[in-house]
């Protein structure tokens, strides 16, 4: 089962992700995670995608587009995997094409621009693992606390209006196209495409996508 996440930042494609991963044992793409873990390599190159990141930028195509293929190859893949941030734009979305990798799902996540900003906002994160909490909608049971391993949550950098708004500028600059473009590709047959109102809880939507994965 291969499955691409299209949806604004603050849409809940983490927590969508995660749970997918747990309950049907493939793994999460997070081309975010990806770059955030190459930037931790102290040399000029990754300092510079550090900077786009923090900015509110798309990191440009190739780059995205190599380190993804090389992730895809890995052995855990073989029985499927959750993309979450890739494709990004329709020249990533042809090089994924180009890789001979049958896509089965795409889902498309909605909100409104007010409940992005505030979900963005109080989103708390603890990076080892994935988890994500929300200060007022899924608060952790210690304030700024996992509940299962008693570590510090982290507030990413990126998460703060200014660079929010850049974020969403861009989205709907060079990823929202992705929608037509996968709408069509349903039209010929080749994948199967779902739009997911992001306002609902998250348990609603779990059983959304279980609805659809069965079909």
């Amino acid at each position: 089962m291969r499955i691409i996440f299209i949806g604004p930042p603050g849409t809940g494609k983490g927590t969508q992700s995660n749970f997918i991963t747990n309950k049907y044992s493939i793994p999460t793409i997070s081309v975010g995670d990806i770059l955030r873990s190459n930037t931790t390599q102290n040399n000029e190159y990754n300092k510079k995608i550090n900077d786009i990141i923090n900015e509110g930028k798309l990191v440009d195509d190739n780059t995205i587009i190599q380190l993804t293929k090389k992730r895809i190859h890995q052995i855990d893949c073989r029985k499927g995997f959750v993309l979450d941030g890739f494709p990004r734009t329709i020249p990533q979305a042809h090089a994924l094409k180009n890789m001979n990798i049958k896509i089965d799902y795409v889902i498309q996540f909605e909100l409104s621009y007010k409940l992005i900003i505030d979900r963005i906002k109080g989103r708390r994160i603890h990076i080892p693992s994935g988890r994500i909490y929300h200060k007022k909608y899924n608060p952790p049971k210690k304030e700024n606390i996992d509940d299962i391993t008693g570590q510090k949550l982290t507030v990413r950098k990126d998460d703060n209006e200014e660079k929010i708004n850049k974020r969403i500028e861009e989205y709907q600059k060079y990823t929202l196209p992705l929608a037509e473009y996968y709408k069509k590709e349903e039209q010929l047959g080749y994948i199967k495409y779902y739009i997911i109102n992001a306002q609902l809880t998250p348990l609603i939507i779990h059983k959304q996508l279980e609805k659809i994965f069965i079909q």
